[in-house]
């Protein structure tokens, strides 16, 4: 297990866009550092038992910003561990604040591009909609947030090969543990 007491902290975030891959990143890296793995999202799913779009759909954005809130809350107190954020979390300033108090934070930082081609297929995406003009509903929520992603304690480039992304991270974290 990667002792995360050599980075100061108690867990590892991962943030970016929607897209950017975070889940997948998280998982792979919580096996190679043999930490547990969680994603919010996929929390909340669990806990209301509806998709993220039905949440969205059924209750709006608000309720669901605020569900996001208490639940991305609980999970960075937890410890050893590796946590996928919700593209949209960092809009949120309690969010930040634990993030910094809590966690070594990772940036995926993905052209748009990019990920218009990864969020393409997906019916997952409830700010993205069908026949509009995704490209632009990218770049502005990136224009939002990309003051709250560089702050991040780590940034990656996440457009190709995710082992190389994988392996940047390792060599990043190796290098606190010298």
């Amino acid at each position: 297990m990667f002792d995360l007491t050599k980075i100061k902290k108690k867990n590892i975030c991962l943030i970016g866009l929607m897209g950017s891959g975070k889940s997948i990143i998280g998982k792979e890296l919580s096996k190679y550092l043999d930490l547990r793995f969680f994603d919010s999202d996929k929390a909340i799913e669990d806990e209301t038992k509806k998709s993220i779009n039905s949440i969205f759909q059924e209750e709006g954005e608000l309720y669901f910003r605020n569900l996001e809130e208490r639940i991305c809350l609980e999970l960075l107190r937890y410890e050893n561990c590796i946590i996928s954020l919700g593209g949209g979390s960092i809009i949120n300033s309690k969010i930040r604040e634990s993030i910094k108090k809590n966690s070594y934070s990772i940036y995926l930082n993905v052209n748009i591009k990019n990920l218009l081609i990864r969020v393409k297929k997906s019916n997952k995406r409830p700010l993205l909609y069908q026949n509009k003009n995704n490209e632009e509903i990218l770049t502005n929520l990136f224009k939002d947030r990309q003051k709250f992603y560089e702050k991040a304690d780590f940034i990656v480039n996440n457009n190709n090969d995710k082992y190389k992304v994988i392996n940047e991270i390792k060599n990043k974290l190796r290098s606190y543990a010298k």
